[in-house]
């Protein structure tokens, strides 16, 4: 293992600690291009969130996908966990958090994702192959029985109802076989499940992108990502996650670095827009970009970051609607096409990059994975996509423009707060600094909750496998106000036998007082690679 560099961890240490106490410093910087202006808070205390670990349940099975997505059901107390590795929902009881135990299991080869209502559960399931439809299944969260079912587009990837329960929408991704002659690659949709006759009677209306056949000029000049060799849109497009208010549905296109917007009322896209890129060459927007950089080194780069979110959160502050964004990163590798080079392989425009041979070592940018599509001209690259913004993001939900971003206050925290995992893989704990040539600590799942009249947005930090609460009661104003981890930071711990604790958040879930079986909010997550399913205890201090 490489040794650390003491010192500058120790002064992180301070100054993370100072801020997520809650000093009045902004804990992200300054607001990202584009972004608009952050208003501050002034000097009064504002509140930090602590979470501690009450029960969890193991599943035994390591990096096979044990523990991922996670819902609740309050009449029932039980949580319905995708083990995808074994092909099925876990359903726990959690009536003691501290004790979760195993009371049923329901048949759902493919899983996915899982989303309950008012006792009744909702599964995804990809079909096999993968680009053939997918379906949706309902289940009785008392009998575990099946009730209903309905079959939905290629891939479905997510599912969640809308707050009143009579619909449930589909993310269906559509992922390709590959991109050889004669390889299948299916379009990518947004299914609307209408409920109001029952899971036995539901009928589906399927949203498509069909409309941009023919204009994917438009989208690129928008900046949205169109690049599989030979897609249309309406197969390029891939949907990876859904919000909604009940009206619209707001659905993450993680490759594409878009979002869509979908009217309900007619299960129509009117809208994709392109979130744009991150400045990292900006003060507070640097990022780790080596892993053979002699350790942490969070810095300026002149790199811009595509924000790719996976998972998205709907938020409403003072009459406006606002999209919460976990901007995780994601690059399509398939026969025929992969998109990832490192930048050491990349010719640079020497215009744009006079110092191309020194950003070409390893200790600067060399081994930064950056995406193949990166744009270029006659003399070489000309601006380097890195894939994923290493952050959360507060967006106008109308406009998807960027109102607040936390910067890089992800890898500062962890640098500050555990810095023998800055940067480490999830499947191996002596993997220090592993993942800074690709895409860091890698924010994927959020969910948000409301403490005391204020909203937190609960963040896994997928590779690094901790949790980072970021108050958004001010959309505009993000700030850092809690940090946990149940990882152990001892780099000899088998991550294999469980010695290491929970690795791989998957699924964040946060429970409220009213609906939690201890009357106090809860956090559950679904750890991937450990398997494990830990439910937290959440309190503000």
């Amino acid at each position: 293992m490489r040794l650390r560099p003491a010192l500058a961890a120790s002064a992180l240490s301070v100054a993370v600690a100072a801020l997520v106490a809650g000093g009045g410093a902004s804990v992200a910087g300054p607001v990202p291009e584009g972004a608009g202006h952050a208003r501050g808070h002034g000097h009064q205390p504002r509140p930090t969130v602590g979470l501690t670990p009450v029960g969890t349940y193991r599943t035994g099975s390591f990096d096979a996908g044990g523990s991922e997505i996670t819902a609740y059901d309050a009449r029932t107390r039980r949580l319905f966990v995708v083990n995808s590795g074994a092909g099925t929902v876990d359903v726990l009881d959690i009536s003691r958090p501290e004790a979760p135990r195993k009371v049923a299991a329901l048949d759902t080869p493919g899983v996915n994702s899982v989303a309950v209502h008012r006792g009744l559960v909702a599964v995804a399931q990809q079909a096999d192959p993968k680009t053939a439809p997918g379906s949706v299944r309902f289940f009785d969260a008392r009998t575990a029985r099946p009730v209903g079912g309905v079959t939905v587009g290629s891939l479905p990837d997510m599912v969640t109802f809308t707050p009143d329960g009579t619909q449930v929408l589909v993310a269906n991704e559509g992922e390709p076989e590959g991109y050889c002659a004669g390889q299948v690659d299916p379009e990518g949709s947004v299914s609307v499940v209408d409920l109001r006759r029952g899971p036995g009677r539901a009928t589906v209306r399927t949203a498509d992108f069909r409309f941009w056949d023919g204009r994917e000029a438009a989208l690129r000049a928008s900046g949205v990502r169109i690049y599989g060799p030979n897609a249309s849109a309406s197969q390029d497009i891939e949907p990876e996650y859904v919000t909604t208010d009940g009206r619209t549905a707001w659905v993450t296109l993680q490759e594409n670095n878009a979002v869509a917007t979908v009217d309900l009322r007619t299960a129509r896209v009117t809208r994709i827009s392109a979130l744009g890129t991150k400045d990292h060459s900006v003060a507070g927007n640097g990022l780790d970009a080596s892993d053979r950089d002699g350790g942490i080194a969070v810095r300026t780069w002149p790199v811009r970051g595509l924000y790719e979110p996976d998972a998205v959160a709907h938020l409403s502050s003072r009459g406006r609607d606002y999209l919460v964004t976990a901007n995780e990163g994601d690059a399509r590798d398939y026969d025929c096409f992969a998109e990832e080079v490192r930048v050491k392989d990349l010719t640079l425009d020497p215009t744009v990059f006079p110092d191309a041979a020194a950003l070409r070592q390893d200790a600067a940018l060399g081994r930064l994975t950056v995406s193949s599509t990166s744009p270029a001209g006659p003399a070489g690259v000309t601006e380097l996509q890195a894939l994923g913004g290493r952050s959360v993001s507060v967006r106008d939900a109308r406009t998807g423009a960027l109102v607040w971003d936390s910067g890089d206050a992800f890898e500062q925290l962890v640098a500050a707060r555990q810095p023998a995992l800055f940067n480490a893989n999830n499947d191996d704990n002596d993997s220090f600094d592993s993942r800074s040539d690709n895409k860091g600590p890698e924010p994927e799942g959020l969910d948000l909750g409301a403490l005391r009249g204020r909203t937190y947005a609960f963040v896994g930090l997928e590779r690094s496998s901790g949790i980072v609460v970021v108050d958004v009661t001010d959309p505009t104003a993000g700030r850092v106000a809690g940090y946990a981890s149940n990882r152990s930071e001892d780099p000899a711990a088998d991550a294999t036998t469980g010695a290491a604790g929970d690795l791989g958040p998957e699924g964040i879930l946060f429970v409220p007082a009213g609906d939690s079986p201890t009357h106090r909010p809860l956090l559950v997550v679904g750890n991937e690679v450990s398997g494990t399913t830990t439910i937290w205890s959440v309190a503000t201090r």
